[in-house]
């Protein structure tokens, strides 16, 4: 009996030294646990996750003369401002901070050249950020060049892009030829609906510098044909007030027109293209004038100094005098 006593006795106080050791455990793993979570803040010890990590890209990116029209060109000394596309692609975006260009390449000094946030347009094609108008080195030689961009977001993140191109020309274009043709069914040597003149230059025109936002395609004009020496024909916008730079031609004879006479004023219109280096225009209806030429002759382009390539160098004014053998034109 009183083996048994004893062995109950000690493990009631085998049980109660082990709950006592869990109490205490307990008690010391609380105040740790309080320790641990201490909600006071230290500035110079906290962990922030960042937000946005990776760098903002540019989509696209164009260099535009001054002038408008076609871009990617430019002429030693003359003004361009730089166009892109750029946005953050953090998860979440942290935001825009800054785009820069290197031009250093085309403008001495403009390595960092800011570009502002906004809406614009070169080539027909619409851009978030544009640069300041800068000035291409006053000696450049020609040929082909690169500048880079440089962007930055909020939460601190860069990226740099290169290779975008610009090529510089400073030739000026001239004028190369000036034809007509006569369309088949036509009476030859009379100007009529459906005759062609075709205007070549020696290299690609801007087509925005013949007329304000036209990109070379199908476009109507009015053309006219003055009696008087040399029966000059030359080129009107679609409403007939304005002469687009085209200059003017000498049809080289004073008969294919009895009176002055238009081209496409009312019902058909006399149309305007571009294509390679040549522009092309179409002959609409005619008013009351046209006249059959009694013998052959040569026509003179005298060009217009309005007009310029895609790298803004005026065309030269130096007439020209049509290729091949003395013919009836249209």
């Amino acid at each position: 009996m009183s083996s048994r006593t004893d062995s109950g006795q000690r493990r009631r106080r085998f049980a109660l030294a082990t709950f006592t050791a869990m109490l205490a455990f307990a008690a010391s793993a609380a105040v740790a646990w309080a320790l641990y979570t201490d909600n006071s803040t230290s500035d110079g010890n906290q962990f922030v996750a960042a937000a946005d990590w990776v760098a903002p890209t540019a989509s696209s990116s164009v260099i535009g003369k001054s002038q408008g029209g076609v871009p990617g060109y430019i002429k030693q000394g003359g003004t361009y401002m730089l166009y892109a596309n750029v946005a953050d692609t953090g998860a979440p975006a942290s935001g825009m901070a800054s785009v820069n260009a290197n031009a250093t390449a085309i403008t001495t000094g403009q390595g960092a050249a800011a570009l502002s946030s906004g809406s614009f347009a070169s080539g027909g094609i619409a851009y978030n950020y544009r640069s300041a108008t800068l000035t291409a080195n006053a000696v450049l030689a020609a040929g082909n060049y690169s500048y880079s961009l440089a962007s930055k977001d909020i939460a601190g993140n860069s990226g740099t892009q290169s290779g975008y191109p610009v090529i510089v020309d400073n030739t000026a274009p001239t004028a190369a030829d000036i034809q007509t043709t006569n369309k088949a069914g036509n009476t030859l040597g009379r100007p009529d609906l459906g005759d062609t003149v075709a205007y070549t230059f020696s290299e690609p025109i801007d087509p925005h510098s013949i007329l304000a936002n036209w990109t070379g395609a199908s476009t109507g004009v009015v053309v006219r044909i003055t009696n008087a020496t040399g029966d000059p024909l030359t080129v009107f916008n679609a409403a007939n007030t304005t002469q687009l730079p085209l200059g003017s031609i000498n049809l080289g004879r004073n008969d294919y027109v009895s009176a002055s006479a238009t081209f496409g004023a009312s019902g058909t219109a006399s149309t305007m293209v571009l294509s390679g280096n040549a522009i092309t225009i179409t002959l609409g209806t005619a008013s009351a004038g046209p006249s059959i030429a009694s013998t052959t002759g040569t026509m003179t382009w005298t060009p217009s100094a309005s007009a310029y390539d895609r790298a803004g160098n005026a065309e030269t004014t130096t007439a020209r005098t049509e290729t091949g053998s003395a013919d009836r034109e249209f």
